[in-house]
């Protein structure tokens, strides 16, 4: 098991486009979500993922275990999910030795873009595209468990 150290930014613009060097469109639905811990279903493109995350050790950390199903396993998933799921476009953007995860929401969270950078630990130096805007590491609203609950159109 990981431990996944990432930073959230809103983003300002569509200028991570022309920098975009791949993109995916992205469900996921959410089988258990409490105190912290999430179990997650995905499909990216048509590609599944089942992904388990336990809850924060440090803003931004927390240990994750995900696993590589196939597209019928995550759809007979998605069943079991709890309602509000997550619609994205994500486009990826290097960032020097890292990369941008540019999220483009769409259905109940359109409107809402943001970027996600994994690193080695948070005070990590990356570089800063002009396009990157205000951090939200801290905001728990910003994150996709809390998104597919309370989407970002009622806020």
């Amino acid at each position: 098991m990981q431990i996944e150290t990432e930073r959230k930014f809103l983003v300002l613009g569509d200028g991570y486009k022309a920098e975009a060097v791949e993109k995916h469109r992205i469900r996921q639905g959410y089988v258990a979500h409490d105190s912290g811990r999430s179990v997650r279903v995905r499909i990216s493109d048509r590609q599944g993922f089942l992904t388990i995350k336990g809850p924060y050790i440090a803003l931004g950390s927390r240990p994750e275990w995900e696993k590589e199903i196939s597209l019928q396993e995550a759809e007979e998933l998605f069943l079991l999910c709890k309602p509000g799921s997550i619609d994205k476009t994500r486009w990826i953007v290097p960032a020097g030795v890292r990369k941008f995860e540019v999220d483009e929401f769409h259905g109940e969270n359109d409107g809402l873009v943001m970027a996600e950078i994994e690193l080695s630990e948070a005070d990590e130096a990356f570089p800063r595209p002009s396009w990157l805007g205000e951090e939200v590491t801290d905001d728990k609203r910003y994150y996709n468990g809390y998104l597919a609950r309370n989407p970002f159109k009622g806020w």
